[in-house]
């Protein structure tokens, strides 16, 4: 494929399409060439600490699996999002290392039209609902991400403190 080109796979409703990422989410970028590398190298450290604390939390007895998987999926995810950024371009040989670009390919354009005009700040413009394309590394992040918001209290649940209950037992005595 060459760059923008696309092709329906499911309709108008999911398209292959393939663009690059030359920031980070949603194409955002910050500082030009400085910014990419510190972008890179903020993403290999996450991806070392990510590993790491993934390693002691199998080494503990009592972690719940739900906390692995989902740390599992961004560790995963940044790890793709980084072999892409930094070896992509210098594989087709018009980029540096670790100055290269994601490559993002699914679109999912649910809904497009003009929205009424009495929708806040947007009304009567042109929208396309869902139109981020992304690749599979992201779904991985955001999911984990997700399933760590959703799940917190289950995966990471705070020891409930008895001295609350020492108090409460010790009036109750007199």
């Amino acid at each position: 494929m060459f760059l923008g080109e696309h092709f329906n796979v499911l309709g108008k409703y999911f398209q292959i399409y393939f663009i690059e990422n030359n920031g980070m989410a949603f194409g955002y970028e910050f500082a030009g060439d400085y910014g990419k590398l510190l972008l890179t190298l903020f993403r290999i450290a996450a991806v070392v600490f990510l590993a790491v604390m993934l390693y002691r939390m199998v080494q503990k007895p009592d972690t719940r699996s739900g906390a692995l998987v989902s740390l599992s999926l961004i560790l995963a995810g940044a790890l793709g999002n980084i072999l892409d950024s930094v070896f992509y371009g210098v594989l087709f040989g018009y980029e540096r290392i670790f100055y290269g670009r994601v490559v993002d390919m699914l679109y999912f354009p649910m809904w497009e039209g003009y929205l009424p005009d009495w929708v806040p700040f947007k009304g009567g413009d042109y929208f396309i609902f869902f139109r981020p394309v992304f690749n599979i590394a992201d779904m991985a992040i955001s999911t984990g991400v997700g399933m760590l918001l959703v799940w917190q209290n289950r995966y990471f649940p705070t020891e409930k403190k008895e001295a609350s209950t020492d108090v409460v037992n010790e009036a109750e005595k007199e």
